[in-house]
């Protein structure tokens, strides 16, 4: 059971309504995931296992959240508890650690605690006009080429989803100069 001393910090800043409640989630994931570390992630203290998201919670100025990762929705706001304003706002204690339990589970056996796997989104066919702009600057080919399907996908849907001729020229012209420096589409947000 790995603490974290920053969720200790996130906790004694929290509201003095939320403290309770944040320690009470804390203490049930710990309990329901003894091999759980804990992380800041998003900036919200997460309970991982494997190095993979399992939950995680939040304190905003009138509530707290709580999710469980992909276990689906079950409040009608913030998170998938609702607005939790008490203890008295969360579900039965083995409920809790059930659905924790589960999602610790699929972490260990898929590697994710997605209950579903997402299908890929079918290929994009490569515009005759970005091959071309492409294969004059041979380093931005090789980066391309290297780069994964889903960055690969980034720039064409930017490319192929311009509304005029003259923004198609544009991205396209961007698009090689960034991909021949090896950067991903939204290479400025990646330090984020």
């Amino acid at each position: 059971m790995g603490r974290d001393p920053r969720v200790d910090e996130y906790i004694a800043k929290a509201a003095d309504f939320a403290r309770p409640i944040l320690e009470h989630l804390r203490e049930l994931a710990h309990r329901a995931l003894p091999d759980a570390e804990e992380a800041i992630k998003w900036g919200m203290p997460h309970f991982l296992v494997n190095a993979k998201n399992v939950a995680g919670m939040a304190a905003f100025k009138a509530h707290c959240t709580f999710v469980i990762h992909g276990d689906g929705r079950q409040g009608d706001a913030m998170g998938q508890f609702g607005r939790i304003t008490a203890i008295a706002d969360l579900p039965d204690e083995a409920e809790l650690a059930h659905k924790l339990q589960a999602a610790r589970g699929r972490v260990q056996t898929k590697g994710t605690a997605v209950k579903k796997a997402r299908k890929p989104k079918p290929e994009i066919a490569m515009p005759d006009d970005f091959a071309v702009a492409l294969d004059g600057v041979p380093a931005a080919r090789a980066h391309y080429e290297a780069f994964s399907p889903s960055v690969r996908r980034d720039y064409l849907e930017w490319i192929t989803e311009a509304k005029t001729a003259a923004t198609r020229e544009k991205r396209m012209a961007q698009a090689v100069e960034w991909i021949a420096e090896g950067k991903k589409r939204n290479w400025k947000y990646e330090k984020c």
